[in-house]
């Protein structure tokens, strides 16, 4: 029997948290997101924070930390996988002015201040975002720029943290082969296909199989859509032969009108996974298979 890993996004940093009272936006909620997510079957839990008044977005490396010890310190042990897309956001003025920047919604800061949390943590992987794109609605664009792309694998590479590079569409899977062309990027190489995020890759099957079809031989891949594709994609990553993700980062629905936690989100890719005689890989078994170094 194949065996998948599952991956939970327990919060992003998407304007969720006025949409469904079970996004946990405070410290301790996202940890005992994590917690709960990883006895409902998750190996891998993603971790965004934000502020813990408003709910809002953040960068702050003590909520990073108190997140991540919470999680260390409970009965479960998932790998854990920390955010570096933070700060790479640009909101333009207008489409008459478009400068200056917009100041709500434009984050911008370098690579090292981008990284500042994966070099205090030292989690097991960390995200890099491997292209630019616009990213919704409006005037945001998500800024990767090639050399500060090459600095954050740099440094990640120096940390002995395994970087999961996010693509969003075909050039992304073109940059991210030229990373490990460079020797910035080691192996075993790690991707997760973002796909129905406008706008990047559509999540229609062409689009998703030209995606996988461009993976090189050897390379690891997981896959997920987001809203109500996040559930039919736990099938198709299964079937094309990659692992999973589910999450309220991506999904707020169990199903129609049904609001879901993390943990229900979990279960039922598990279940789903199970009806196809797909098995589920555990937290070591995911160490084993990407090499992953445990720090602290």
């Amino acid at each position: 029997m194949s065996s998948v890993f599952i991956t939970c996004a327990v919060t992003g940093s998407g304007d969720t948290v006025g949409k469904s009272d079970k996004v946990p936006f405070t410290p301790e909620a996202i940890a005992n997101d994590c917690i709960a997510a990883a006895k409902a079957g998750a190996a891998v839990v993603h971790i965004h924070v934000r502020d813990p008044i408003t709910g809002a977005p953040s960068r702050e490396v003590d909520y990073y930390a108190e997140v991540v010890d919470r999680v260390r310190s409970s009965d479960v042990d998932p790998v854990i996988n920390l955010t570096a897309g933070m700060g790479g956001d640009v909101t333009f003025g207008s489409v008459e002015r478009p400068l200056p920047l917009a100041e709500v919604g434009t984050d911008m800061v370098g690579a090292t201040e981008r990284l500042a949390h994966v070099d205090k943590i030292r989690p097991e992987i960390c995200t890099l975002d491997c292209g630019s794109m616009n990213f919704g609605e409006g005037d945001y664009v998500m800024t990767n720029t090639p050399s500060v792309l090459q600095e954050m694998a740099r440094q990640v590479q120096q940390m002995g943290v395994r970087p999961e590079i996010e693509v969003f569409d075909t050039g992304h899977l073109w940059q991210a082969k030229s990373l490990v062309d460079q020797g910035l990027i080691d192996e075993p190489v790690m991707v997760q296909l973002c796909m129905g995020i406008p706008w990047g890759a559509p999540a229609d099957l062409n689009t998703f199989m030209a995606m996988v079809n461009n993976i090189p031989d050897g390379w690891t891949f997981s896959a997920f859509s987001i809203g109500r594709m996040q559930l039919q994609y736990v099938a198709l990553a299964a079937i094309a032969g990659g692992n999973v993700r589910v999450g309220l980062e991506d999904n707020l629905y169990l199903d129609r009108g049904r609001l879901a936690t993390n943990a229900d989100l979990v279960e039922r890719a598990a279940a789903i996974l199970g009806a196809m005689n797909v098995g589920v890989k555990s937290a070591a078994d995911v160490r084993a298979e990407l090499q992953l170094t445990r720090h602290g």
